[in-house]
């Protein structure tokens, strides 16, 4: 796959921490409950970590109290590019930054939250930079 924003591998490991490049460069997930904007209520934009594209918005977040940033929606359909991924014996939706393909998390549907979109796009909290902005 060709994106917007090609590195070498080399230079992703220099940009990002240790737990930056596990996450978006090798498909890692950060612990449950542990990152920076699981809880977070802040008005903004949450930005992909590694190249700065537009991902999410905070009025599409909401509590999934699943451990991880829950959002219904992207801010673009155009955003993210959504992968099958049968890993770990179960088949998903991997999500992915369309402008830069760092691993984001995955999409779920079909679970029952009182979303618009019936959607939950569990997303590591080190793939994503919230820039707070007032409405």
């Amino acid at each position: 796959m060709t994106y917007e924003v090609e590195k070498t591998e080399e230079e992703w490991r220099k940009q990002l921490t240790p737990d930056e490049y596990h996450v978006l460069r090798e498909a890692g997930t950060e612990r449950a409950f542990t990152g920076e904007y699981t809880d977070t209520k802040t008005t903004g934009v949450y930005e992909c970590r590694a190249c700065g594209a537009e991902l999410f918005r905070s009025d599409t977040k909401f509590e999934s109290h699943c451990g991880w940033p829950s959002f219904y929606d992207p801010a673009d359909s155009a955003a993210v590019e959504l992968l099958p991924d049968r890993s770990h014996g179960m088949v998903r939706t991997e999500v992915r930054c369309a402008r830069c393909g760092s691993h984001l998390g995955h999409v779920f549907q079909g679970e029952g939250y009182p979303t618009p979109t019936d959607q939950r796009y569990c997303i590591n909290s080190v793939s994503l930079r919230l820039v707070p902005r007032e409405d």
